[in-house]
């Protein structure tokens, strides 16, 4: 079974999908929309698909599955359309905003029996599913602990800034959703700090730039994450797992991995810059799991559940710097 794929957005994550579409032989990308028609049509003539416009991918019957890759605003209304019309449907994080509007838009995938995956590439990542077997293989014993250091090259643009949900909607989720996946039990307990130290132009529309943010278990399993929208050394990515009988750690990937010994010392090269490069092989193992799923018709993960979950501990969080107190999430 070929799936046949149609791109809603063609901009630079819409890009990396069309790419892991494409390279992926039980694939294949039939169309692509966007409102820019410069933009739709440099993808399309790259891949050999055509340009459609939204409501013609919608009922097209050469596409069995849509990847939403629009603004964040457009999220939640294109899932329900396209549970109705009967699609499978990928979508980045987050569904939307705002926690309500998600459960609202959940209600319709689960009536309409639509398949939804939602973007957490990072599970994805070999590094950290090796570091998700080495604790299902029991290797490490039981989980106590989770350290998950994530930090930006740079920060983005304040404009982005503003229409982003902030730091914690935005790029905190990313691990709000490693915590769960590594931690192996539902968080109970928010606990978060943050500042203003990169820029204050991001304080001035209203976000962090910096934070700390310790998730808590019934169990009483901890996750602690930190965040920063500065790394002069390169997009900074670890995670490390403290177990009853030993550890496991994901380490910081380079685009090659050698290491230089003279005079000088000891030298490598320096870390990816951006998370495009960073995460190339999750992108492409996160398609091919999503089209494994349809091909199968095998439960999807990460769902709309997992994608409503991190939401509300990223909300929780903000609570937290609002109340000066743990948060129930």
């Amino acid at each position: 079974m070929t799936v046949r794929f149609g791109v809603l957005g063609a901009g630079r994550i819409g890009k990396v999908h069309a790419k892991a579409v494409s390279g992926n032989p039980d694939a294949k990308l039939v169309a692509v929309a966007d409102a820019m028609a410069d933009a739709a049509t440099a993808v399309a003539t790259q891949y050999a698909a055509e340009v459609r416009s939204i409501s013609q991918i919608e009922v097209a019957n050469d596409i069995d599955a849509v990847i939403i890759c629009t603004p964040t605003d457009t999220h939640a209304d294109l899932i329900e359309r396209f549970s109705r019309a009967g699609k499978a449907i990928f979508c980045e994080k987050p569904v939307d905003l705002d926690a309500q509007r998600v459960r609202e838009c959940l209600k319709v995938v689960e009536e309409t029996g639509a398949k939804l995956m939602v973007g957490f590439n990072r599970r994805f990542d070999p590094h950290f599913m090796a570091v998700r077997k080495a604790i299902d293989d029991g290797r490490i014993g039981t989980v106590e602990m989770v350290t998950i250091t994530s930090r930006d090259p740079g920060a983005p643009p304040v404009d982005y800034i503003k229409r982003s949900g902030g730091i914690f909607r935005d790029m905190t989720i990313h691990d709000f959703d490693m915590a769960r996946f590594l931690l192996g039990e539902e968080i109970s307990s928010v606990s978060a700090h943050a500042a203003v130290l990169v820029d204050p132009a991001i304080g001035e529309a209203g976000d962090y730039d910096s934070a700390t943010v310790i998730l808590e278990t019934a169990s009483g399993r901890q996750a602690v994450i930190t965040n920063s929208r500065r790394a002069t050394y390169g997009y900074d990515q670890r995670i490390e797992v403290h177990g009853s009988k030993g550890v496991v750690s994901a380490e910081n990937q380079r685009p090659v991995s050698i290491e230089i010994a003279n005079g000088d010392g000891y030298t490598r090269p320096p870390l990816h810059d951006f998370f495009m490069t960073r995460y190339t092989e999750a992108y492409a193992n996160e398609i091919a799991s999503f089209i494994s799923a349809i091909e199968k018709g095998s439960a999807i993960s990460p769902n709309g559940t997992d994608g409503l979950l991190a939401l509300q501990l990223a909300d929780a969080a903000l609570a937290s710097i609002k109340t000066g107190k743990r948060v129930k999430p």
